[in-house]
């Protein structure tokens, strides 16, 4: 990179860091900002939670906002998007027989608790295959939407997939749910802080984003946003005081979710400072250098493994992460292989039939440390019986 801004980073250095979309890293500054949270709610507790807190919540709510493009009321913390889909699929009015449309590369954690409601009234979690290799974006929502039928009532997509790294068309997706008045759930643990988002312009009915991940602030910081003509259909996981409020604020969304009794909520509050660092370093730069760095590598790791891409290697579909099928019957074996031998940290990922090792690219990596997974992976193949090519 370019913008050296690895010294910012509190990874260890003695690992070459492959695995930024697991679950992000801090940057110091953020990190500071947290600790200083953290010690002012152990000096004052009463007054943090109940007092300076929850100023210190409406300002980071409002900041984010700002940075996604919505209301700031419209938006509620939560500790991971799991929990947020927790939320909307506990409450929604599913009959027996009603369908939710998915596709059949989401989030594992996802399917399970759409399945789990779904299968608690009889209803239907559609997961459409999708079939590699992908060739444009129109092609992909044909795809999806050959899943569509008259008792669909919810589509729930990704807007970056975990196990593939891939970016989905999703505006185009969000638009064709709300021409057929079908309701539309994104799932953006992967979006905010790697590409642009205008929830205003998206058009999304509901939409979760994870804050700890590529914005890079403390560990369990997410947030849920529904449209505020949505908002009373879904109730917390937890009834506590937000429900009949003593002093109730504005929006009964925010009272029912927020006010849920003692919890430290300091990593929601360094949103500010993460948006600032991004700001105050020029993070479209940083960000547009490390999607070239991962394109720039791609067909590299295709032939290593001797695999074909399950995309084209452009803006359409890929962003910071890039995955490459591979033939291993062992991924659990091979990752840790990469650890703790070669020091990579890196995810070997099973996906039904399929396994896929992705790399992730951030400000602190450079050719250098795809290099290194290169030369680990050749080494590999010649030493062991761990990948087929």
């Amino acid at each position: 990179m370019t913008n050296n801004l690895s010294s910012q980073f509190l990874l260890n250095p003695d690992i070459t860091f492959l695995n930024f979309g697991s679950f992000g890293a801090c940057v110091k500054p953020v990190f500071e900002k947290y600790q200083q949270y953290q010690l002012e709610l152990e000096q004052e507790p009463v007054q943090f939670i109940t007092v300076k807190g929850l100023q210190y919540l409406k300002e980071s709510r409002e900041a984010l906002g700002q940075y996604i493009g919505c209301h700031s009321d419209d938006l509620v913390y939560v500790t991971n998007p799991s929990y947020a889909v927790n939320i909307i699929a506990k409450s929604f009015d599913l009959k027996e027989e009603d369908e939710i449309l998915t596709t059949d590369l989401e989030y594992g954690a996802c399917d399970k608790t759409w399945s789990y409601y779904c299968d608690k009234v009889g209803a239907k979690y559609v997961r459409q295959p999708i079939q590699f290799p992908l060739t444009t974006k129109e092609d992909f929502v044909e795809q999806f939407f050959r899943g569509l039928t008259p008792k669909t009532k919810l589509v729930f997509i990704s807007h970056i997939t975990s196990s593939t790294g891939l970016r989905f068309p999703v505006e185009e997706i969000c638009a064709m749910a709300k021409s057929r008045g079908i309701m539309s759930f994104v799932d953006g643990a992967h979006a905010p802080g790697q590409v642009p988002l205008n929830l205003q312009t998206l058009e999304a009915d509901i939409y979760t984003g994870a804050c700890h991940k590529w914005m890079m602030t403390a560990k369990g910081s997410s947030f849920l946003y529904v449209k505020k003509e949505l908002q009373h259909l879904f109730d917390p996981l937890i009834v506590s005081w937000g429900y009949k409020a003593a002093f109730p604020s504005s929006s009964q969304f925010l009272d029912y979710h927020q006010g849920q009794g003692t919890r430290d909520f300091s990593a929601f509050l360094t949103i500010p400072a993460a948006i600032q660092f991004m700001q105050e370093n020029n993070w479209e730069s940083v960000a547009a250098e490390c999607r070239e760095l991962t394109k720039a590598n791609a067909g590299t790791f295709c032939h290593i493994l001797n695999a074909q891409p399950i995309a084209p290697i452009s803006d359409d579909f890929l962003l910071q992460l890039y995955s490459t099928p591979i033939k291993t019957a062992e991924p659990e074996k091979l990752k840790e292989l990469l650890y703790t031998k070669y020091r990579i940290e890196i995810p070997v990922m099973r996906h039904g039939d399929k396994v896929f090792l992705r790399y992730s690219i951030q400000a602190f990596n450079s050719q250098k440390c795809l290099d290194k997974l290169a030369g680990a992976l050749k080494d590999i193949i010649a030493t062991t019986n761990l990948i087929e090519v």
